[in-house]
């Protein structure tokens, strides 16, 4: 058994293995349990009954948090002409076509989202084993394949993060930081299943949402009760 640490054993006392909270009580326990010296992040995690191996029964989607994640992300964003000025203008944090691939090649990675216009993919399509290993390359399906650069940038720095099923059929995904209000934590893991809710794929039987935990960076897991969501 692998050991843990004397701050960890004592937030485990706090919960009741057997118990399933409802998601607000879940976040109010995680959020005392909590003891890190640095704000944690609150994660999600969510078992769906899919079959990860099937195409048809795949998840994946884009959902904007409504109170943010509590982290600013980097943006880049590949594009020319006007699309530039329009990027710079909604807050894009780099911006460009060849000297932005140039430099990525060269092993630079100062940026958290990146978002192309479609025009651009054809060489930003290059980079698809660098960026692809990182998971940072545009995709149409989370809405970073756009001419609607402005609007991308706006929804990722107000909050807009992107879901995906792995391969052990779950969603891993942060809803905010222990700082924030209960309410506003509520709120944004009420989105996140919605929005979880809406991606049920058509070829999906039985139970969709088997489990959903809440828990902080560095402290255990409470389990949320899934009836309130079916």
């Amino acid at each position: 058994m692998a050991k843990v640490s004397k701050k960890y054993a004592e937030a485990v006392k706090l919960f009741d293995a057997e118990a399933l909270y409802e998601a607000k009580e879940a976040i109010e326990l995680v959020k005392k349990a909590a003891s890190a010296k640095f704000d944690e992040t609150v994660e999600v995690a969510v078992r769906l009954g899919v079959d990860p191996r099937k195409q048809d029964q795949a998840v994946r989607g884009v959902v904007v948090l409504p109170h943010g994640t509590g982290k600013t992300k980097r943006v880049l964003v590949f594009a020319k002409g006007d699309k530039v000025r329009e990027a710079e203008a909604a807050g894009a944090d780099f911006v460009g076509d060849q000297d932005m691939i140039n430099k990525i090649q060269q092993g630079w990675f100062d940026f958290d989202v990146c978002v192309a216009t479609p025009d651009m993919m054809s060489e930003v399509g290059k980079l698809g084993r660098i960026l692809g290993g990182k998971g940072l390359m545009p995709n149409p399906k989370a809405g970073t394949v756009t001419f609607d650069v402005a609007k991308a940038v706006q929804e990722i720095k107000a909050g807009k993060i992107e879901y995906r099923l792995d391969k052990a059929g779950q969603i891993h995904a942060p809803i905010g930081k222990v700082s924030f209000d209960d309410e506003k934590l509520a709120e944004n893991f009420r989105a996140l299943i919605d929005a979880l809710v809406r991606a049920k794929p058509a070829a999906a039987k039985g139970i969709y949402l088997k489990n959903i935990a809440v828990s902080s960076t560095m402290g255990p897991a409470a389990r949320v009760n899934t009836q309130t969501y079916r």
